[in-house]
């Protein structure tokens, strides 16, 4: 089993990745928890401001940022000022 190892990034450098198309989850079990835990996350952005980390991919390597999210739509993650990153580049999510 191959461990992936996700760089830290800070939350304002995300809007310089490229981010491609493609979907980085292969297992239909593992997009629906996505799902749950981003939805999880709004709600606790929302009401408790509580910071969580994404787990995610740009064009180059996989990456990590700790910050709130502030909303959700079909294709995105919203964080704050407007930042954004593609559900279907993300990983996972925890607190």
């Amino acid at each position: 089993m191959t461990t992936t190892t996700f760089e830290p990034i800070e939350k304002e450098a995300i809007e310089t990745l490229k981010f491609p198309g493609n979907e980085v989850l292969s297992d239909e079990a593992l997009i629906k928890e996505r799902n749950s835990e981003l939805s999880r996350a709004l709600s606790l952005g929302n009401l408790e401001h509580t910071k969580i980390k994404i787990y995610f991919e740009d064009d180059q390597s996989c990456k990590l940022v700790e910050t709130t999210v502030w909303g959700v739509t079909d294709k995105r993650v919203i964080l704050k000022q407007g930042v954004v990153i593609p559900i279907n580049r993300v990983h996972r999510i925890s607190l």
